[in-house]
């Protein structure tokens, strides 16, 4: 067989670091904010504080003052919370040592007593105690639901059925440079329930990020860091994403990034009903010249995807793909990247049966493929 990989060891570590470089610089999750919690009592008595104030105030709002804005954060304002993750780090003596991040969430739904928050898989990574603090400033415990890596989304559950909950509008039906309103907690509770306006810049962004292909709302509403998992607002005070990126690179202003609310909905009722989110897969790890290029490999193709390893007992497998294939199409559309294969393979549901056009030795061939579930284990 060809060998289309050259190993360069001595470039593996390089590659690594500069992959993760540049994907730093380009795209950066809005993430938890490390060491931002603050004091608990002092954020609830202020959270309390700013309840009275903002109701006095409300009694004597003009007409032109009570702009969609103001009326979206009212409605929506209460139903955003606080996330708090406490983890377990290494100090430098490999001494364990807890650490704090906070992001945001969104309440979405109350039963049976219990209310449910989604948020971004990265605020709650790792977490050894989740925190939710409210927005009329108490704070729950929350235990986690489930969560999908693919999406960065994630649900949190509470003991108390009582809370406000948010509506969620049709994503699909929204336009460019309709307002937005984006509400969470940027740098930590210190600012629990910031409010920032501006517009949809545009629709169904693909994003790639670690070879995941996201599609995504555009706003320049601004985002940071702790308004990760918090609610991207429409005029009518309805949640139409759940705030998740921004562009950080240098120069760059006002490139804030959300999850749309059809993709959210989808995600979580899969969470509420398995406790994670079922995907069809080929059984296979494949690599593109970039890819490959991160682990220290020149791979030595001009189109499709390479079979690097492949599960035996897995829908790929079983239709007969080998080791060192390269494939070229998926129902008859070209795959020539990691993240095209991925996209089309998620346009696909557990069951479906896919034609797949590979390279073997120089000969094109076609074979139906049944997708399977993807393994738990394989997430």
């Amino acid at each position: 067989m060809k060998s289309f990989f050259q190993v360069n060891s001595s470039k593996k570590q390089k590659n690594i670091i500069g992959a993760l470089l540049i994907a730093m610089s380009v795209v950066s999750f809005s993430g938890c904010s490390a060491g931002t919690a603050g004091n608990s009592d002092s954020s609830s008595s202020g959270a309390a504080a700013v309840a009275q104030q903002t109701a006095a105030n409300e009694a004597n709002l003009s007409d032109a003052r009570n702009t969609p804005v103001v009326r979206a954060a009212k409605a929506v304002g209460p139903a955003v919370v606080g996330i708090t993750n406490k983890a377990i780090a290494r100090d430098w003596f490999n001494n364990p040592v807890e650490t704090e991040g906070v992001g945001s969430g969104v309440i979405f739904k109350n039963d049976d007593g219990k209310s449910y928050i989604v948020t971004n898989n990265h605020v709650i990574s790792g977490a050894k105690e989740i925190i939710v603090s409210l927005a009329d400033g108490r704070s729950l415990k929350g235990k986690l639901v489930g969560a999908d890596e693919m999406t960065d989304l994630a649900v949190v559950r509470v003991d108390d059925g009582k809370l406000p909950a948010a509506e969620f509008a049709d994503s699909d039906k929204i336009v460019v440079g309709e307002p937005a309103i984006a509400i969470g907690n940027p740098m930590g509770l210190e600012f629990q329930g910031s409010v920032t306006s501006g517009v949809i810049s545009a629709l169904n962004r693909t994003l790639d990020i670690s070879d995941k292909r996201v599609k995504l709302l555009q706003t320049d509403a601004a985002i940071n860091p702790g308004n990760s998992g918090g609610a991207l607002v429409n005029a009518d005070g309805k949640v139409i994403g759940i705030n998740s990126a921004k562009v950080a690179a240098s120069g760059v202003e006002g490139m804030g990034f959300a999850i749309p609310t059809n993709t959210v909905q989808n995600v979580i009722d899969e969470i509420l009903s398995k406790g994670y989110v079922a995907r069809p897969y080929l059984g296979v790890t494949v690599f593109d010249p970039q890819t490959a290029g991160r682990y220290g490999y020149q791979l030595n193709i001009d189109k499709g995807v390479y079979v690097f390893q492949l599960t035996l007992n897995g829908p790929s497998g079983k239709a007969g793909l080998q080791r060192g294939d390269i494939i070229l199409k998926l129902n008859g559309e070209e795959t020539n990247s990691v993240s095209d294969l991925r996209a089309k393979i998620a346009e696909h549901k557990v069951g479906d049966t896919v034609k797949v056009t590979y390279d073997r030795n120089g000969a094109e061939r076609t074979v139906d493929v049944v997708l399977e579930e993807m393994p738990q284990d394989n997430k």
